[in-house]
């Protein structure tokens, strides 16, 4: 099994799969171990992008898992090309492909299935179409055995560059105000972190989801403002929160380059964002974890980092 993107979906995946006992390597641009990487996992420093390197990190693998998620700001300049180089090196060794994907490509007028119209309102949703549509034509010629999994904005140990990451917790365990985007009272469906590398794992080790999109578990949806009183109940502190407008953020964009590409996404977090998981949690006999579990390990991270700083 060799994951490619050492980011908090890619700590998670090895670590579930670490837990079956399966043999792993994992790729990224500095050959760096990042602390939630467990310790038996071979690292290899690769640039995914070029096609060789690609190959080489992807020597001997069964599954590949793309897990890699260059700057928000940069996605159409490197996320295509990475890509692709992952792609070439699943299909040199005839391996699986568990592409890690997100929702933006759905229409988020209803709660998202699966099955949920494709009808991306952002330039990020019609690059992720476009990238998802190529997985699964390589997959219907043959070229490539591909399965898919998505899953809403994660939150959980080790994720820090998220709607409900460091503005948040990191905020909060610091004394101050959470930060949140676009409303505190829209229902909104977060992924907790552990889930979705779970769910990755089920993927790369079972035949049955082949040539197919799976999302992942995900709890009953909440609003961003009850997952902040929820962790300052954990806490054991008052909710202090603060509510970025799209007008803020536009704002922090003429500044700010990740703050300017995620203006587009804001209508995520001004109005409902609730995803269906049940296909997947039926078929695999999955469990998203509750709120209130996924809270309490996420501020006990936090405050571990905290303390390790």
């Amino acid at each position: 099994h060799v994951i490619f993107g050492t980011g908090p979906v890619g700590c998670w995946t090895a670590r579930a799969l670490r837990g079956q006992g399966k043999q792993l390597r994992a790729v990224n641009r500095n050959g760096a171990r990042p602390d939630l990487m467990p310790t038996d996992v071979e690292m290899v420093k690769a640039d995914a992008s070029d096609p060789a390197q690609a190959r080489e990190a992807a020597k001997g693998a069964g599954v590949v898992y793309q897990a890699l998620n260059p700057p928000y700001h940069l996605w159409n300049e490197f996320f295509p090309g990475l890509q692709a180089g992952v792609l070439g090196a699943a299909k040199a060794e005839n391996a699986r492909y568990v592409s890690i994907e997100n929702l933006y490509m759905y229409d988020s007028s209803k709660p998202i299935t699966e099955d949920s119209p494709i009808a991306p309102v952002s330039k990020k949703g019609a690059l992720r179409q476009k990238m998802a549509e190529e997985v699964m034509a390589l997959h219907s010629r043959g070229e490539v055995r591909a399965v898919a999994l998505r899953s809403s904005d994660y939150y959980g140990p080790g994720v820090v560059g998220s709607a409900l990451g460091e503005m948040v917790f990191g905020n909060l365990v610091a004394g101050k105000k959470a930060r949140i985007s676009g409303s505190a009272g829209m229902l909104h469906s977060f992924a907790y972190i552990e889930d979705v590398g779970h769910a990755a794992a089920v993927l790369g080790t079972n035949d049955t989801p082949l040539g197919r999109v799976w999302i992942a578990p995900h709890a009953p949806a909440g609003t961003q403002g009850e997952m902040v009183e929820e962790a300052c109940r954990v806490m054991g502190t008052q909710t202090r929160v603060s509510v970025v407008s799209p007008f803020m953020m536009r704002l922090a964009g003429l500044f700010v380059p990740d703050a300017r590409a995620g203006v587009e996404m804001m209508y995520e977090f001004t109005a409902p964002f609730v995803v269906d998981s049940t296909r997947m949690e039926r078929e695999f006999n999955l469990f998203a974890t509750p709120m209130q579990s996924g809270i309490e390990r996420t501020v006990s991270w936090y405050r571990d980092r905290q303390t390790r700083r």
